[in-house]
């Protein structure tokens, strides 16, 4: 049997999956409701998968723009959010 992290992160990416399909960004708020009425303990994990799997894709989506910006495929550079959590020092 998968563990504890596995399951909850293959539930992740096949709830983020499906947002597009079901046209609700919000989905994956939902299922951690359902979740949390059985396993506040996997629905930690879920969440934890999604945060993750969300600033992965904001990451990914910067830095695609950034390199487009600099190859002159896109006029503006994107810019860097504010520094929320002193993650930048």
């Amino acid at each position: 049997m998968a563990t504890l992290q596995e399951m909850a992160d293959q539930l992740a990416e096949d709830v983020l999956a499906a947002e597009t399909e079901l046209g609700d960004d919000r989905f994956y708020e939902k299922v951690a409701k359902v979740i949390m009425a059985a396993s506040p303990t996997f629905q930690e994990a879920y969440i934890t998968s999604v945060r993750v799997r969300l600033a992965e894709r904001r990451g990914r989506d910067f830095l695609e723009k950034a390199l487009a910006a600099k190859r002159g495929e896109i006029d503006e550079e994107p810019e860097a959010p504010v520094d929320f959590g002193g993650m930048g020092h």
